[in-house]
This record gives C-alpha cells, sequence and structure tokens, in this order.
C-alpha cells in the first residue's frame, strides 16, 4: 500500500512515528508530512528516534509545498493518517481549508472517497472539538482517538503506543499482531 502519515504539533508524535516503523516494518510506501509545530514537537518529544525513522519514509514531503505529488489526486495514495492531529488541523480539514500540504492532501482524500483518518490527541476538549470531528467524520474522515485501551494489560508505554498504531492499522485492513486482542474471557 501506498501511504501518506502526516504528524502535526498535537503531543503524541511517538504515535505517528510508530507507524511509519511499522508500515516501513511490512514493506509499505510511505510518504510523510510534517507541519512546522509538528516538526517542533518530534524534536522536542523523539529526540532520541525521529531522524532514524522518518529517514525511513520513501519521502518527506515539504509542508510548504503545495505543488508535491501528495497535493493531486492524481497520486494515488491508498490511505492518509493524520497522527496525531491538532485540533487546528481537525478543525481546518472538516471545513475544508488547505492552507498547507498536509490539509490539501488530506483534503483530496477525502475528494477523492479514500481512507482519511485522523488521530486527535487533545484533552479535555469544548464543544467546538467535539463538533469539528463530527464534521470530519461527516465528510468521510475515520476519528480514531489517541485512547488505547488496558484490556490487553499494557506493561510499557510502547505496548500503549502499539495497541493505538495497531487499531490504526486495523481501520487501514493491515494484518498486525501488535497488540492482544480482546478474547471476551474476564477470568
Amino acid at each position: 500500500m501506498k501511504i501518506i502519515v502526516g504528524i502535526t504539533g498535537a503531543s503524541g508524535s511517538i504515535y505517528g512515528l510508530r507507524l511509519i516503523e511499522v508500515l516501513k516494518e511490512m514493506g509499505h510506501q510511505v510518504h510523510a508530512v510534517l507541519t512546522d509545530s509538528g516538526e517542533q514537537v518530534v524534536k522536542y518529544e523523539c529526540s532520541d528516534i525521529y531522524e532514524r525513522i522518518l529517514g525511513s519514509v520513501d519521502m518527506l514531503h515539504d509542508v510548504h509545498n503545495i505543488g508535491a505529488s501528495i497535493a493531486s489526486g492524481s497520486f494515488r495514495a491508498d490511505a492518509m493518517v493524520v497522527v496525531p492531529a491538532s485540533m487546528k488541523t481537525v478543525a481546518s480539514i472538516a471545513s475544508g481549508v488547505t492552507d498547507n500540504l498536509l490539509t490539501r492532501a488530506a483534503d483530496v482524500m477525502l475528494k477523492e472517497g479514500r481512507k482519511l483518518v485522523l488521530v486527535p490527541r487533545e484533552t479535555p476538549m469544548h464543544q467546538g472539538h467535539l463538533e469539528n470531528m463530527l464534521k470530519a467524520a461527516q465528510i468521510g474522515a475515520i476519528i480514531i482517538p489517541a485512547c488505547p485501551g488496558f484490556y490487553h494489560k499494557p506493561t510499557t508505554i510502547m505496548d500503549l503506543v502499539d495497541m493505538l498504531v495497531g487499531k490504526i492499522c486495523d481501520r487501514l485492513g493491515i494484518e498486525n499482531q501488535l497488540f492482544n486482542r480482546w478474547d471476551g474471557d474476564m477470568k
């Protein structure tokens, strides 16, 4: 599959980096685009791994290059995931504001009827945040909040990260063994 991963300035950039890492390990083509604040947060939160992981993508796009391949419907991406998705980016996507390459690529995914997954990472949320997520879902986006479960009995932070990345992969139709699935038995 050909997948675009967008990373914004919301906290939780480890989710985006881990998704890229997993997709590359599985042999998928990955195009990445980071907002300016996304780049700052990635460097702050993941200073020890971001260069290695971003260096593995097939193409790292400049968020200001609105003429990049991923800005066009003729670029046949199978899916796009914005992880983490800031509330500003969710609002822009929900309202059709395409002021940078990330929001333009997301808009293209929606207009072409392709999968767009938004992973908002904000708490608490006010009514405007919730309305923007609802509007994004109504126009075709899939919303997966960055809220990992605990039924898989995580013991590390990476267990929590992998659970959420596994859920994202599930929505993309990508088989994975990133977390233990619920078996319906609480004994």
